[in-house]
């Protein structure tokens, strides 16, 4: 498997459109709301590419063997570093993956003390988080939306 972390500004904002609109993914998403369409696409882009600038970090475009497989990364959340991964369900089993550069990344060159991951409520499944070595530590609501926030501390 060949992994290439993009700018999302690199795959065609169709492949972005299409990814946001399967209702498998959205099922996942509780603050997507509505059709996703090409004026959304654009604030999207235009929102994750501030974060850029201000943070200098912020979410990729997974590209698996030269196809968009979706998006994610770090994204700077309440002032933590949230790790985010949103994946075409063709590629649900590449997850572990890309979670690892993702990791290392954030550990290694970007030095980072720890990341947060913020999952619904709904998501139940969290097994894989307790081996990975992460931690709940409560509940948090944004946007009308429950969460639960996972924390993985930079090994030592």
């Amino acid at each position: 498997m060949n992994l290439e972390l993009k700018r999302l500004t690199d795959v065609p904002k169709q492949e972005i459109i299409n990814l946001m609109n399967l209702d498998l993914v959205r099922r996942q998403m509780p603050l997507l709301k509505g059709y996703f369409g090409e004026g959304e696409c654009g604030k999207f882009l235009a929102a994750k590419e501030r974060l850029w600038s201000e943070f200098g970090y912020g979410p990729w475009a997974f590209v698996i063997n030269g196809s968009f497989a979706g998006w994610g990364g770090l994204q700077p959340e309440n002032g933590e570093a949230d790790l985010a991964m949103v994946l075409h369900p063709d590629y649900w089993g590449f997850g572990k993956k890309i979670y690892g550069e993702i990791i290392d990344r954030a550990f290694g060159e970007m030095g980072m003390q720890s990341v947060t991951i913020l999952l619904p409520l709904t998501r139940t499944r969290v097994k894989a988080l307790d081996r990975l070595g992460f931690k709940a530590e409560g509940n948090l609501e944004m946007h009308g939306e429950s969460f639960v926030r996972y924390r993985l501390e930079r090994p030592i």
